[in-house]
């Protein structure tokens, strides 16, 4: 029996004729029993090539897209990571987990907070918990970027590795919980406080299997796509990625540490750091960046299609920003009661209703001015929309002239 259980071709060889028979109908409890029997273990890869080689036998990708959960639920007890790679902050698997660590602590505190609602609709806040939902969902929609850096980033890499099931099959799953979790957050933005029976019919049909999906994609990363990635792919191809994941942007969770791979020539892998040339000058990306962050305005911009795509970044802030905002809607950068505001600034912007919306607070004993400005071309056709904060507490306080030089420590 040992050597039949140590060989991996009869290992696989079993599994993927368990697999056939769960796809042929035949009932996940009746299979479980009889996995459990068989193999106590499954080491990740064989995993993978299981299913690769079902493909490559005939079974449609869409078949497997299909059963992929009831695939989840029959082996993720059997399946093993032992073995799998250690990684270093920064590296981008690294980040990854950093990520997932963050979506499921949204995810399962939503769904704990589905359970208390439900059992105590008597006495909760209604329209409290619809915003706290709304909120949590909304910061869940921040899934597309990290989702988007496996399919656009690390399934081409497993691809030239010869990896292609897999990857088409996790794919079909990110864009089910895309559907899914779009239809979500829409109905939750339609529920009144009044209206307990379309939360509830929403909880059932709509938040808790979203919830739940999106935590088994979880599992199937860190168990599987995750330690395969880190045999198949070597440090050049992760430092390609680690290049162009902020690109995309990154998932509720701002890597802090930078990450270079030991022992490769780096200057031939790192972008070229040429100059940015602009109608009255240029810069260097490093004197650009240098610039920006001396100013005294902190700067956020919002491109056409309302995505965050640019801040600016120095140690004294207003308001904080971190590199998860990027890529992401600016809608979801705001709270939910302040959203009709962004929406009315950027519908004026765009259709010429106006080029500037002037605001002023008082903010931790400061005065701190805010202006967006709408962002056009030479055409006047709309680009964007530029944020610009700036502390004028000591500005205000100015009096007379000073036009002698001198300097006073502001550290």
């Amino acid at each position: 029996m040992s050597e039949f259980i140590n060989n991996s071709f009869r290992r696989k060889e079993s599994l993927k004729e368990i697999l056939r028979r769960l796809h042929g109908g035949v009932a996940l409890e009746v299979l479980t029993s009889e996995l459990e029997g068989l193999l106590t273990e499954l080491p990740y890869g064989e995993v993978v090539e299981a299913e690769q080689e079902l493909i490559e036998e005939g079974l449609p990708v869409e078949e497997l897209v299909k059963m992929c959960d009831l695939h989840s639920r029959l082996l993720n007890d059997q399946i093993t990571t032992q073995g799998m790679k250690l990684i270093l902050p920064g590296h981008p698997v690294h980040t990854f987990q950093k990520e997932n660590e963050e979506i499921l602590k949204i995810a399962e505190a939503s769904l704990d907070k589905i359970k208390s609602v439900l059992n105590n609709l008597d006495s909760v806040d209604f329209e409290k918990e619809i915003l706290h939902f709304r909120s949590n969902f909304n910061l869940l929609g921040d899934i597309e970027k990290h989702y988007s850096c496996m399919e656009n980033l690390v399934f081409p890499f497993l691809e030239k590795a010869g990896i292609t099931g897999p990857p088409k099959v996790m794919w079909g799953k990110h864009d089910e919980i895309r559907e899914i979790l779009k239809a979500t957050i829409e109905s939750l933005a339609n529920i009144k406080a009044n209206e307990i029976d379309d939360f509830k019919t929403a909880a059932e049909f709509l938040l808790k299997p979203t919830l739940n999906l999106i935590i088994d994609m979880v599992g199937k990363e860190e168990k599987i796509l995750f330690p395969m990635t880190l045999d198949k792919l070597t440090d050049t191809d992760w430092y390609q990625i680690y290049q162009q994941v902020p690109e995309i942007g990154y998932c509720l969770y701002d890597p802090q540490v930078e990450w270079k791979p030991a022992g490769l020539n780096l200057p031939e892998l790192e972008q070229k750091n040429d100059e940015i040339h602009l109608s009255t000058g240029s810069f260097t990306k490093e004197e650009l960046e240098a610039i920006l962050s001396a100013v005294p305005v902190d700067l956020t911009f919002v491109d056409k299609n309302d995505k965050v795509k640019f801040f600016s970044q120095k140690d004294d802030r207003v308001f904080t920003r971190t590199r998860a905002i990027l890529k992401r809607d600016v809608r979801m950068c705001h709270p939910p009661s302040s959203m009709h505001i962004v929406d009315k600034i950027i519908n004026d912007f765009k259709t010429g209703k106006a080029n500037r919306a002037p605001f002023w607070i008082n903010f931790q004993g400061k005065f701190i001015l805010i202006e967006y400005y709408a962002i056009r071309d030479k055409n006047g056709e709309y680009l964007g929309t530029l944020e610009s904060t700036q502390d004028l507490t000591e500005a205000r306080n100015l009096q007379g002239e000073q036009r002698i030089l001198s300097y006073e420590d502001r550290r």
